[in-house]
């Protein structure tokens, strides 16, 4: 009896992920993000028609060799930054994408349909909220791997942390669309769940600079309540950052703990949206 109740549970899971990727394709926001993909892909191969190494030698005035480690370490320091640019863009670009996904699904009409088949809300939402991460995954890959190949061709260095972006990008992706959920289930608007995500990764620039700000500011609580900021709002800058020093084989590099206390965020702020979702009189 489990048993056939997890296989109908995961049989309705993977059909609300299906109609989300079909929804995505009927918007055109799936083909739309492969697009924009494509096209800075297209960018990204123009740019490098001027042969990366030979410039690097050429800047640096160094010779190429005996000073294969310098060229390494200039591609590498390459890596890094297109790491940040992708990084940055696809998860803005993924939450923009997003953003109309989870109010379609609570328009009047619909969301009765729904709520009529044999599922629950839980489920429902967490179909939906699966199916929205599984299109921005794809994406993600197909843009980083294929920026990843781009530069080991062109330079013969290929530096697998690079790949790191994917799984990092497509995290904090997942942590800010828990956001996008809760302003979609509360008050149904695409606009403004984009205006939160996009402030809360700025803001997440802003309270990263914690070191500095305990020297700037002159009072205990005012440092307290920074801190306390610091430690709720999702470390989009943090892992960025540590990606980048990662890659720069900077080994002195914390990336557990934004990675934890961003994931408890998301989490609490999911299950928020659950709750409320599961109260709503619809």
């Amino acid at each position: 009896m489990n048993e056939a109740l997890r296989r109908s549970r995961a049989s309705v899971l993977a059909a609300l992920i299906r109609d989300t990727f079909q929804e995505a394709r009927a918007r055109w926001l799936f083909w739309g993000l492969f697009g924009l993909s494509t096209l800075l892909i297209a960018i990204f191969l123009f740019v490098l028609r001027i042969d990366i190494v030979q410039g690097a030698i050429s800047i640096m005035g160094i010779a190429p060799t005996t000073h294969q480690v310098d060229i390494r370490k200039f591609v590498n320091i390459s890596y890094a930054v297109v790491s940040i640019v992708l990084y940055t863009w696809g998860t803005f670009l993924a939450v923009f994408a997003s953003s109309g996904l989870i109010p379609s699904v609570l328009e009047a009409g619909r969301i009765s349909l729904l709520l009529s088949k044999p599922l629950t809300r839980t489920m429902l939402l967490a179909g939906r909220y699966a199916g929205n991460v599984l299109v921005i995954a794809a994406n993600h890959i197909y843009l980083i791997c294929s920026i990843w190949i781009i530069i080991g061709v062109k330079t013969h260095i290929w530096e697998l942390r690079f790949l790191l972006a994917i799984p990092l990008s497509i995290f904090i992706f997942a942590v800010l669309l828990c956001v996008v959920v809760l302003i979609g289930v509360v008050f149904e608007s695409a606009a403004l769940s984009v205006m939160i995500s996009v402030a809360l990764m700025l803001i997440s620039a802003i309270l990263a600079q914690r070191q500095f700000m305990m020297k700037l500011l002159d009072s205990e609580w005012s440092r307290q309540l920074w801190m306390a900021c610091y430690w709720i709002v999702p470390k989009v800058y943090d892992l960025g950052a540590a990606l980048r020093q990662i890659i720069l084989h900077e080994h002195q590099t914390d990336w557990v703990t934004p990675l934890w206390t961003s994931a408890l965020f998301g989490m609490v702020v999911l299950s928020g949206a659950m709750y409320l979702f599961q109260r709503r009189d619809f």
